[in-house]
């Protein structure tokens, strides 16, 4: 199905930018939709993932900016987020050896198993865009970096 049909539009875009720039927003809902259901189901966010994965690629407890900065959304109310996590005991907090004023995030045992339980079902992102070869994939990253400014 086109953007056209998708948004039921009858009169042509004003051109292929205008058509492209509805098309990606169109689609990045179309995608942030089903990863939202996707990670719903293991009873957390996409931020809290996101986080999660953060903290496991840091390989060690590090501060809310740090973890504020490696974002995807970097507008997430950070402190709200993990304070949540801290309830599902899915991270823990300390203060930070070498700054008082600083907390630090660690990913807990439970936040571990949940993220390797996640992994197991993870071909759910590869299926979003399973109808794109690995070539089709290459070039819309290539695309959307440079839409970013990277060429």
């Amino acid at each position: 199905m086109s953007i056209e049909k998708d948004l039921q539009q009858s009169k042509p875009f004003k051109n292929e930018l205008q058509r492209a720039a509805v098309n990606l927003s169109f689609t990045s809902r179309y995608v942030e939709t089903r990863l939202q259901d996707f990670h719903k189901s293991f009873g957390i966010t996409m931020k809290q993932y996101n986080i999660l994965r953060i903290l496991k690629g840091a390989g060690k407890p590090i501060s809310t900016q740090l973890i504020r900065e490696r974002m995807i959304d970097r507008m997430s109310d950070i402190s709200r987020i993990v304070d949540r996590m801290v309830d599902k005991e899915i991270v823990s907090k300390c203060t930070n050896g070498a700054d008082k004023r600083l907390v630090d995030i660690s990913l807990t045992e439970k936040g571990m198993s949940l993220l390797e339980e996640i992994n197991v079902t993870q071909e759910l992102h590869e299926n979003i865009l399973d109808k794109l070869s690995i070539e089709d994939a290459k070039q819309l990253n290539t695309l959307l970096d440079k839409i970013r400014g990277y060429n």
